[in-house]
């Protein structure tokens, strides 16, 4: 009879002997690729395909063993199957048995925690339920506002030189200043925690220093928060149920900074990416036949902003993909390769909208909780990026750019643009493509009793002052006003024709609605 996938074994199965060249055995380079040296991921992740299956075997940094999985379900298993598997990296054989070492490019990312990420179980309900409800205080329409303004502030900086590099100015930017926001701590947002956050996601070796930065941010807004609370993300966290302390409400704010920034940086620029260089999907935008958010949605099938992410660590004997895995062995959520199985999907190239079951946000127990927030910034500054620089275009063949990539992301280099120069607006407006800036708000003006011939027209909209003249206030002395139309209780609008002449009822006084509707219809 032949065995259900996926299913546990008991330790007399002897069936489930690895087989020769499996990482669980550290055979070293035998045969097995390292994915940190391979120069295309994806070539390498589809000729794996071809070799094993949906799940196949690969070499880390130092040749350290590991599973990759390429399949759509079997990622789904996996991160699904807390029974089977978890995100605890303390089980790991390698790291049991001295093969990793402390100072491994990897271990910011693999190192046990006590954190919602890797925990499982009463702790992970504990840890993630006091994330989330902190999450839930978040006012989306504050959000929304925030980014624009964000957006608005970025975009004045190179608006009028007519050219810039995006990813520099504009998506490594902007998630971190909304984030930076969000939890509490705008006056830490500059050049220097953005490369911070850039540097310690490629595994460089000053990683760790720069991963030692951001928690020294962290921890001070904790503990100015601790000690004076507000309306932010940092606040909430501390105030959860769950009675988190200082260290872990710092450890859980990097979770939540890094993992949206990261996301959104990449996934930020692959859009504009896309659309600067694929006329076809600028045409579907343009055209209506595609939001901004579908096209946000389609790049994270097509461009996840994480190809993989370390990792999972099977609890026992099990099978996955065909695949043989022992208790202690690690292994890698393919996104990537797991967005273009072909089995889900008729082409690496096919359109999927309308469809969210790409693995960008992961899933299961550990789905990535900020995907929300993610998705809003992503939202919001394509859309007006696009609305303040309409005739924005690549500056470069397409062929040109460059990325640098790491067995975790993707990453573009730079995305440099040529537009039409057009003038700073004002970051609390609404966006506009006009090539004039926006008319300063109007000043506040009394409401009165001054009749309709004396209002400002359109072409006064930006008086700074709008004095009654002495005539304009009625007299004992006026001439009778003519009887008005009667309204029906609860009316907003008066019931004026119209074709009326504007001089009709010129020398009628008005209350302020009635004269704020002459003055909006231009008479």
């Amino acid at each position: 009879m032949t065995p259900e996938p996926h299913s546990p074994t008991g330790p007399d199965d002897f069936a489930l002997d690895p087989p020769p060249g499996c990482p669980a055995h550290g055979t070293g380079p035998g045969g097995l690729h390292r994915l940190h040296e391979a120069r295309d991921l994806r070539a390498l992740y589809e000729q794996l395909r071809e070799q094993y299956g949906p799940v196949a075997p690969v070499l880390l940094h130092d040749d350290v063993p590991m599973w990759v999985v390429l399949g759509h379900a079997e990622n789904l298993h996996m991160v699904s199957t807390p029974s089977q598997f978890t995100k605890d990296s303390r089980i790991w054989t390698p790291l049991g048995d001295g093969t990793v070492k402390p100072d491994h490019p990897l271990m910011p990312h693999i190192a046990w925690q006590p954190i919602c990420a890797h925990a499982e179980g009463e702790e992970l309900r504990r840890l993630r339920g006091a994330v989330q409800g902190a999450l839930e205080f978040i006012d989306f329409r504050a959000l929304r506002r925030h980014i624009g303004r964000a957006t608005q502030r970025l975009v004045n900086r190179f608006c009028e030189t007519g050219r810039a590099d995006l990813v520099a100015r504009f998506t490594e930017h902007l998630p971190m200043a909304v984030m930076c926001q969000v939890l509490g701590m705008p006056e830490e947002y500059n050049d220097r925690i953005v490369q911070a956050a850039r540097d310690m996601l490629k595994g460089t070796d000053t990683a760790i220093a720069s991963n030692a930065y951001i928690m020294d941010c962290l921890l001070r807004v904790t503990a100015r928060r601790r000690a004076r609370p507000e309306d932010d993300l940092t606040s909430h966290l501390i105030e959860q149920p769950a009675g988190l302390t200082d260290e872990e409400v710092g450890q859980h704010l990097r979770v939540v900074l890094i993992g949206t920034y990261e996301a959104t940086a990449n996934l930020l620029a692959n859009t504009v990416r896309r659309v600067l260089s694929e006329p076809g999907f600028r045409a579907q935008l343009n055209g209506g036949q595609m939001t901004v958010p579908e096209a946000v949605e389609q790049s994270l099938w097509d461009e996840p902003p994480f190809s993989t992410i370390f990792g999972y660590f099977a609890k026992q004997k099990t099978e996955l993909g065909g695949r043989r895995i022992r208790r202690g062995d690690g292994l890698l959520l393919g996104i990537a390769p797991g967005n273009v199985d072909p089995r889900v999907r008729p082409g690496p190239t096919a359109d999927m909208q309308g469809n969210r079951s790409h693995l960008a946000f992961g899933g299961g127990p550990h789905e990535c909780p900020g995907q929300d927030v993610g998705r809003a910034i992503a939202d919001v500054g394509v859309d007006m990026l696009l609305t303040r620089l309409p005739d924005v275009r690549l500056d470069c063949d397409e062929a040109e750019l460059r990325w640098t990539e790491s067995i975790a992301s993707r990453h573009l280099v730079e995305l440099p643009v040529r537009f039409t120069p057009r003038p700073q607006q004002d970051e609390k407006s609404k966006p506009s493509h006009t090539p004039h800036p926006v008319t300063p708000p109007r000043p506040a003006w009394e409401v009165g009793t001054a009749t309709a011939r004396q209002l400002p027209g359109p072409s006064s909209v930006s008086s700074p002052e709008l004095p009654l003249e002495p005539s304009s206030v009625p007299s004992s002395e006026s001439p009778p006003t003519p009887p008005a139309v009667q309204e029906p209780p609860g009316a907003g609008e008066p019931d004026i024709a119209p074709d009326t002449p504007p001089a009709a009822d010129a020398a009628r006084p008005q209350g302020a609605w009635q004269r704020f509707l002459r003055w909006w219809r231009g008479y």
